[in-house]
């Protein structure tokens, strides 16, 4: 029973985990990304992005559509220089599509204003910069000037207004945003890169992005933000299916114990197997009786495993913390695991297999022992006692 509990805990916290990553990572992704991005396939722009956006609109998916301009770029300050994604909004557009925009709509972002020449740093990105509020920094633009001394790189200089914590490691540390119309003079865009459109249910991104790729045509570029992010969701979804399976394998070895519980226990009782049976007791019923002894075992350890893997899951906010400072260490820095807390959501998609598959191998494993008990012949087992 305790190796089948402790198997079972074992699996609904392992998956209750990595279910809580996934989503915190997700959702502070979303929280600085839109969910889907409509881009022109050649790369040159939106000229008139006002009826692409018009035209999403018709979906009843989606509720908000914002312009963007988006280029690699270099930040330097001093002799410090860092790479990092430029993009270009509109403050009061992008509050639609964006939860970090819609934070920082009426403080930070209202001191992006056109031809300011103003800059909002991701935290970390200013950190490794050394820069705050008030001080300036110099974008390096890609393409370069050509001159009669050669191509010469295009410098601007911007004045850092504010910064964001998105709590995303990887924009907090390679996002820069400044205003859309200074970012298509920087960069020589004729419009917008593309719009930027926010749905009811993010999940239905890949389907409304379907369905808006055939409605707006080939000239655009439809891209959901699961195709955006795919290589990582689809390996944390891999190692979900990996850990699953890992981790059956403990219960798995829980039940072959029980097999080998009950095996013993057939074999010391096959004196009174063989009196129940000249009492009249029949086959079936004497493996009916081994049967629920297994099976009663497979029950409680399974509830047992489930009621602590629950209580685990439910509290490792408050179990990790207190261990590493037990410990004092971190287990999850920042900047290799993108969010630094240890996140937990229990699903019943996960623990109802989970159950169903523990008790299916608390069962199974009692019908050898069972059928052995039963196949105990009286006399035989009777005649040396």
């Amino acid at each position: 029973m305790l190796g089948i509990a402790l198997g079972v805990a074992a699996l609904i916290i392992v998956l209750s985990v990595m279910n809580g990553f996934q989503k915190e990572v997700r959702d502070r992704m979303l929280s600085v990304i839109a969910h889907i991005e409509v881009m022109d396939v050649q790369g040159g722009g939106l000229a008139d992005w006002q009826a692409t956006a018009a035209r999403a609109k018709q979906n009843p998916q989606v509720i908000g559509a914002a312009p963007f301009v988006a280029m690699q770029a270099l930040i330097a300050r001093g002799d410090d220089m860092r790479g990092a994604v430029v993009r270009g909004i509109s403050p009061n557009e992008e509050a639609s599509v964006t939860d970090l925009a819609a934070q920082l709509k009426d403080t930070t972002l209202a001191k992006l204003t056109p031809g300011a020449w103003g800059i909002v740093l991701g935290s970390e990105l200013a950190r490794s910069l050394g820069v705050r509020s008030g001080d300036s920094v110099t974008i390096v633009a890609p393409g370069g000037q050509f001159t009669p001394a050669g191509v010469v790189p295009r410098l601007k200089q911007l004045t850092v207004v504010g910064t964001f914590d998105s709590g995303h490691y990887e924009y907090d540390s390679s996002l820069a945003l400044i205003h859309l119309d200074d970012a298509a003079r920087l960069f020589r865009m004729e419009g917008p890169t593309g719009v930027q459109l926010r749905l009811k249910d993010l999940h239905q991104a890949p389907q409304v992005a379907a369905q808006l790729s055939a409605d707006l045509g080939p000239q655009v570029m439809v891209r959901d933000w699961t195709r955006t992010n795919r290589n990582w969701f689809s390996a944390v979804q891999l190692e979900k299916r990996l850990m699953f399976i890992i981790l059956t394998l403990i219960v798995a070895v829980a039940a072959f114990n029980l097999v080998s519980t009950l095996v013993m226990t057939v074999t010391d009782k096959r004196a009174d197997i063989a009196i129940l049976r000249t009492l009249g007791a029949s086959p079936r019923s004497v493996m009916g009786i081994f049967m629920v002894q297994g099976a009663a075992s497979g029950v409680i350890g399974t509830l047992a495993g489930v009621l602590f893997g629950l209580l685990v899951a439910f509290n490792v906010g408050v179990i990790v913390p207190f261990i590493e400072n037990l410990l004092n260490t971190s287990f999850l820095p920042g900047s290799i695991y993108l969010i630094s807390t240890m996140p937990s959501e229990p699903q019943s998609a996960d623990i109802v297999p989970i159950t169903v598959i523990s008790l299916v191998l608390s069962f199974v494993a009692t019908l050898y022992p069972s059928w052995r008990a039963s196949r105990v012949q009286p006399a035989e087992a009777l005649r040396y006692e």
